[in-house]
């Protein structure tokens, strides 16, 4: 295998396994990622208060409620007991209980009102723990296929960096340390193929004797512009 062609053999690889990396990395993200459901459970942590203090306010207004009905009982049982013969005082009690009635229908009302909105963040806390759910059993089935597509590229690198060591040998030092050092000032890519006479990673056209240079078995070609390698078969 041709010198020039061993590299551009090896920008190949390199670059699937570039690939391969990067979509490893953005796998391990997504796995460790759990901001999702940790939102969800904040929401739903605001919506168990909310719905504690709503049990709350109904418990204590259906108590002041019982306490008022308690209070009319009495006051009717005074009135007609007998027990009490003077005129002002039974109209006293009459209007009492009025009065009591009164501020029971208020209690009553406070009551219901109560009662919806209990209701109403029960039903909010549910959908939400409903959400929860979902989105676990949705997380679970995306990560499980991450899984199997995480393992299957770790197979497919180990193979590509296998093949790469195959390659690299065929270089010696200074051509390797070439290599690399492009990679690394252009972005992955120390390789780039020549279509219509122009160089395929900067655009640049090339003259006939770069585009023949290219074309050597033996000798390395560089794009003046950008200085990549220059392969073409």
């Amino acid at each position: 295998m041709s010198s020039p062609l061993s590299l551009y053999r090896l920008q190949q690889i390199d670059s699937q396994i570039d690939q391969i990396t990067s979509r490893l990395e953005t796998i391990r993200q997504t796995l460790e990622d759990n901001r999702e459901i940790q939102q969800i459970r904040g929401h739903l942590a605001e919506a168990e208060a909310e719905h504690l203090a709503s049990e709350k306010a109904l418990r204590q207004i259906e108590a002041e409620a019982e306490s008022q009905r308690t209070k009319i009982a009495q006051s009717e049982a005074s009135l007609y007991s007998g027990n009490v013969k003077n005129p002002k005082e039974l109209q006293d009690i009459q209007n009492e209980i009025a009065s009591l009635k009164r501020h029971l229908e208020t209690l009553e009302d406070r009551q219901l009102e109560a009662m919806i909105t209990s209701e109403s963040t029960e039903n909010a806390q549910q959908e939400i723990l409903a959400n929860l759910e979902a989105t676990r059993q949705r997380l679970a089935e995306q990560n499980s296929n991450l899984t199997d597509e995480q393992a299957a590229l770790k197979k497919d690198r180990e193979r590509l960096l296998s093949e790469r060591a195959a390659v690299t040998v065929e270089f010696d030092a200074d051509t390797l340390a070439m290599y690399d050092d492009l990679r690394l000032d252009h972005n992955g890519l120390a390789v780039a193929t020549i279509t219509d006479g122009s160089c395929d990673a900067c655009g640049s056209t090339l003259t006939p004797g770069h585009q023949q240079s290219a074309r050597s078995t033996t000798q390395i070609a560089i794009c003046p512009t950008c200085g990549r390698i220059l392969y073409t078969s």
